[in-house]
């Protein structure tokens, strides 16, 4: 099948402005390769400090004849995705043993949970723990003992920090190893029935944590479609997965041999074999574009508008949103998984799962086939699922037609024509808003806005009955420059009632929204931030905003002259406590969220 015109044409775009970053990159990565710290350019005295520990495996890695694969492990056991994560080591250790390799574990990274810091302080942190997870990933690769990596990760910031300081070291083969999704629990519209009448007052805490606990329950992912099962789908799309790894249950024997088959492929493809598939060229111009379609067209998460451009800045790769807008026109929308539908990731797999979705989308021509994938010739070995044929691990095609077209259906008769993720620009500056979850008589909003400086306030206001009217709510000081641009999901509840009560709502802000936002319109990422002098920070209560995804347009319905003329709003001071005063150096230095919120990648030249 020929490319779709506007994937070539994005490509196409993509690949002019990055030429040189691109080039300075895979010039740098071939410096490493053959300049650079590995095991055979150590002294005597460095490696012996590399190996001390490593058991029986010590003999093989003092000889240097075998593979060693450096595991980077995102392992803690209060997060129920990455709890798994706690035996995998081990286990990889003598997967490694099966085909002659080595493994050791090059270092752990944080692995944040905004499920349990969302709406509190903790969640200031958010955002930066990707550039902190990037930089703990360059510490434990930075020993220069490996010739692979395995990276052990699956949730919102994890996953993308991962990969920015894994392509650093893009020399380096190197695989991303899921654990799965938990068991479905709660059904999804019950959970969010009862939020909404805790928001309300009508059901107390005692029946929210009940229902709550019953939702999330168990080891693994989380079962919505927000940032962590977002971060799987696309790892599939850029071939960084063995093929069809990323939804299939903790525990299982299937997910076992899975992992055993990405330490046994890593072993194939280290830079001594013949068949050397280094990240920084499987992280390419069109793997971006890649990751960029399947976000669309399931309908994920929105934190990759800010995770995307800083992932593709590791790479030398300079991308923006307007290129996420255009393709967004082209790409259908084809699965609706909670909270743009009402089954979870679980019934997406059963469906057809990550098999399906890039059979489909390769059939239309909005994947690009021909990119080095980590395992198989291309990504056609990734439309497909994989099995057990008894306890072998095989691969067959996915369904040709989706078991559930509620929840999944071919690129020809999808739910919608486009993806759901539309640049609004005007005299407000440039935001995302996301379609796929908001009914189309809610595209558009205009209304009296009331301005905010922190979400707590909003929900304050709801509650003294302050709201109950048509209304614009903006939130801002919530760029990464002012508190590290945390995740507003606090307010979902309470404007989800104020628009139940029939009213016209909608939120404007420059922060982020959970990658499990839903059904009210907003337009979140707002940038410039308010901080760094951006227009939201002229906003006064009573100004008539516009905010259209039609039109893609956002605006502040004043007078010309009276707009300019106007002051921005105080900033409030810098907040301490909970580490945030840690995080100064990260605020102080953030560039937009359109280029990625990284002070880090800033500072860099990147």
């Amino acid at each position: 099948m020929a490319l779709h015109p506007a994937v070539e044409a994005v490509t196409a775009r993509i690949v002019e402005r990055s030429k040189a970053g691109r080039r300075a990159y895979l010039d740098l990565i071939a410096r490493e390769r053959e300049t650079g710290v590995d095991r055979p350019r150590l002294s005597c005295g460095n490696l012996a400090h590399g190996f001390a520990a490593a058991g029986e495996d010590k003999i093989a890695i003092r000889q240097g004849k075998a593979m060693n694969i450096g595991i980077v492990t995102a392992y803690n056991d209060m997060l129920s995705a990455h709890q798994p994560y706690g035996r995998y080591p081990d286990q990889m250790k003598i997967f490694a043993r099966e085909v002659g390799a080595t493994a050791q574990v090059a270092g752990g990274v944080p692995a944040m949970c905004d499920g349990v810091t969302q709406g509190e302080r903790g969640m200031e942190l958010s955002l930066f723990s990707r550039d902190t997870i990037a930089l703990s990933t360059a510490v434990g690769l930075s020993h220069g003992m490996f010739e692979g990596v395995a990276m052990l990760g699956i949730c919102d910031k994890i996953v993308p920090g991962l990969l920015i300081g894994g392509l650093r070291f893009g020399h380096l083969p190197t695989i991303l190893v899921p654990a799965g999704p938990m068991p479905s629990g709660l059904a999804n519209k019950e959970k969010q029935r009862v939020r909404q009448l805790y928001a309300e007052g009508k059901v107390g805490r005692e029946e929210l944590l009940e229902s709550e606990s019953a939702s999330y329950h168990s080891a693994g992912t989380c079962t919505f479609y927000g940032t962590a099962n977002s971060n799987q789908m696309m790892m599939e799309v850029m071939g960084l997965h063995v093929p069809g790894a990323a939804f299939v249950n903790p525990g299982t024997k299937l997910r076992q041999e899975l992992t055993r088959a990405a330490v046994h492929r890593l072993a194939e493809i280290g830079w001594d074999g013949n068949d050397y598939r280094p990240l920084g060229h499987c992280v390419d111009e069109k793997a971006i574009v890649n990751a960029i379609v399947g976000l669309l067209a399931t309908g994920g998460s929105t934190n990759h508008a800010i995770h995307l451009p800083a992932i593709a800045r590791s790479a030398g790769i300079t991308i923006d949103w307007e290129d996420i807008d255009q393709l967004s026109g082209a790409v259908p929308l084809i699965a609706r998984v909670y909270p743009n539908g009402s089954g979870d990731v679980n019934h997406f797999q059963a469906a057809g799962g990550m098999g399906f979705v890039i059979a489909t989308l390769l059939d239309s021509g909005l994947l690009h086939r021909d990119i080095m994938t980590v395992s198989g010739k291309d990504l056609g070995d990734y439309a497909r699922e994989p099995k057990l044929d008894g306890d072998a691990l095989v691969w067959a095609d996915p369904p040709q037609t989706p078991l559930d077209e509620n929840m999944l259906r071919p690129a020809t008769t999808p739910f919608l024509p486009d993806g759901g993720m539309r640049l609004v620009t005007g005299n407000l500056g440039r935001g995302t808003f996301k379609t796929s979850a908001v009914d189309r008589e809610r595209w558009t909003i205009e209304a009296p806005c009331r301005c905010f400086d922190d979400q707590d306030l909003v929900n304050a206001a709801f509650k003294a009955g302050e709201l109950d009217r048509d209304v614009v709510v903006v939130v801002r000081f919530q760029g990464p420059r002012a508190n590290g641009m945390p995740e507003l999901h606090k307010l979902t509840p309470a404007l989800g009632v104020l628009q139940d009560r029939g009213f016209r709502v909608a939120l404007v802000t420059d922060g982020r929204m959970s990658g499990a936002s839903g059904k009210v319109p907003a337009a979140i990422h707002l940038t410039p931030e308010a901080l760094a002098g951006g227009p939201i920070a002229k906003l006064r209560d009573g100004d008539i905003v516009r905010l259209c995804a039609e039109r893609g347009q956002i605006e502040a319905l004043v007078d010309p002259a009276e707009w300019a003329a106007r002051a921005d709003a105080n900033a409030p001071a810098p907040q301490v406590g909970t580490g945030r005063e840690l995080f100064a150096m990260m605020r102080a230095g953030a560039d937009s969220a359109e280029r990625g919120g990284s002070a880090m990648l800033s500072a860099a030249g990147l």
